[in-house]
C-alpha cells in the first residue's frame, strides 16, 4: 500500500497568519515569526511542513521527512528515540487512516470523565495523536487545539482535520515537549505512555506541567480479570515481539486481517454464544469488541501485534499518582484503564 510522503507547504504562512498569539502562548515565546517554510521561535526554526510544525531534533526525524527535507549526513544519528514505535505507528495510521463510525463511542468512552460543556474556552492537546481521531470530536468543543506525534501519523492527521480551523499541528517528542508549563487546559494521552521505552506513570507525573487536568489510557495489567487471562497474555506476548519485527507492510496488514479473521471474530462469536448464560464477561476480547466493526477490530489487531513495547498497569499504581495530583479519577468503564488526574 502506498501511502502519500508530506511535501512542503506553501501556505504555511496562510494557515497559521491567525494563530501567531496562540503560538506564543503555546510555545511560551516572546516573538514568534512565519516564513514560508518554516516557524521561528525565539530564535529557533522549526520547519513547517503541509502546516505541521517539525519541533523534533533532526536526528530523530523519520526516514521520509529527512529525505524531503534534505536532512544533512551528520544528524544520522537517532539518538534515544525508539525508532521502532515510530517507525509502527507511523505506518499504522498511514494504512488505517479513515474515520469510522466506531471512533465516536470511543471517543466518548473515553471522554466520561470530562464535561464537554465546560470546554468552549479551553485549550486541548492531543498528545501522541495518531490519525486525529480523538482531536477530530474533542476540537468541536474547545476554543483551540494542539495535535502532537512523533511520527508521520501527524501528517495523516493534519489531512484528517483539514476542516478545522482551530488546530495546531506538531511534531514532537512526548517527552521533550517545547511548550510552556500550563500551555493547554486539558491534555490526554490516550493509548501512548504504554508504548514509551520509560515508565508510563513516570511520564503522567511528568506531564503534570503542562496542563492542570490529565486525561490519560494505559493498558492494563488484567487486575479485574480472572487469572486465566494473564496466562493468555502471557501466551500472546512472544508471538507479537515476534511479529514487532515485521517490516513489510503488506505482510503486516495481511497478518492484522489474518489475526482479526482468525482470532479476535471466533473469541466474540464465543462471549456472544455465552451471553445467554450471563458469562461474556469471562471471555477475552467480548467486552471490548463485540460492537466494534471489522476495520476498527482489525485496526486494533495491527496496534497490539506489530508494538514492541506494551507496559501494563494495575488500578491500585494509578491511584499511587494521588501523591502528586489534587484529585485521580479512574473510570469504571471500557476501556480499562483510563483516568483523569487534576492538579
Amino acid at each position: 500500500m502506498r501511502v502519500r510522503s508530506p511535501v512542503l507547504s506553501a501556505a504555511t504562512g496562510t494557515y497559521y497568519a491567525d494563530k501567531v498569539s496562540i503560538l506564543k502562548s503555546v510555545f511560551g515565546a516572546s516573538e514568534v515569526r512565519l516564513e514560508a517554510d518554516r516557524l521561528i521561535v525565539d530564535g529557533a526554526a522549526y520547519p513547517v511542513v503541509e502546516d505541521v510544525i517539525v519541533c523534533l531534533d533532526p536526528a530523530a526525524w523519520p526516514e521520509t521527512l529527512r529525505a524531503r527535507l534534505a536532512a544533512d549526513a551528520t544528524t544520522t544519528g537517532r539518538g534515544d528515540v525508539a525508532t521502532d514505535i515510530q517507525y509502527t505507528f507511523g505506518q499504522e495510521w498511514q494504512t488505517f487512516r479513515s474515520m469510522l463510525p466506531d471512533h465516536e463511542a470511543a471517543f466518548r468512552g473515553y471522554f466520561d470523565l470530562v464535561d464537554l460543556n465546560e470546554l468552549a474556552g479551553a485549550r486541548l492537546c492531543d498528545l501522541g495523536c495518531g490519525m486525529g481521531r480523538w482531536s477530530y470530536f474533542a476540537s468541536q468543543y474547545c476554543r483551540e487545539i494542539v495535535l502532537v506525534d512523533f511520527s508521520e501519523a501527524i501528517f495523516v492527521a493534519r489531512d484528517v482535520m483539514r476542516e478545522r480551523r482551530n488546530a495546531i499541528f506538531v511534531m514532537a517528542d512526548v517527552r521533550r515537549l517545547p511548550f510552556a508549563p500550563d500551555f493547554a487546559d486539558l491534555l490526554f494521552c490516550l493509548g501512548v505512555l504504554h508504548h514509551l521505552p520509560t515508565p508510563a506513570l513516570e511520564e503522567v507525573r511528568a506531564l503534570r506541567r503542562y496542563a492542570r487536568q490529565l486525561l490519560v489510557y494505559v493498558y492494563y495489567a488484567l487486575d479485574n480479570r480472572p487469572a486465566y487471562f494473564r496466562f493468555l497474555l502471557s501466551l500472546v506476548t512472544p508471538v507479537r515481539l515476534l511479529l514487532a519485527r515485521l517490516r513489510n507492510e503488506r505482510l503486516r496488514y495481511a497478518v492484522a486481517g489474518a489475526i482479526t479473521v482468525g482470532v479476535y471474530l471466533p473469541v466474540i462469536a464465543l462471549g456472544a454464544l455465552v451471553r445467554r448464560v450471563g458469562l461474556e464477561a469471562r471471555v477475552p476480547l467480548y467486552e471490548a469488541y463485540h460492537d466494534k466493526s471489522f476495520q476498527a477490530i482489525m485496526q486494533d489487531a495491527y496496534d497490539r501485534f506489530f508494538t514492541p513495547i506494551e507496559q501494563r498497569v494495575t488500578r491500585r499504581e494509578i491511584e499511587g499518582l494521588a501523591g502528586e495530583f489534587r484529585r485521580v479519577v479512574v473510570s469504571e468503564q471500557l476501556p480499562y484503564w483510563h483516568f483523569l488526574c487534576v492538579r
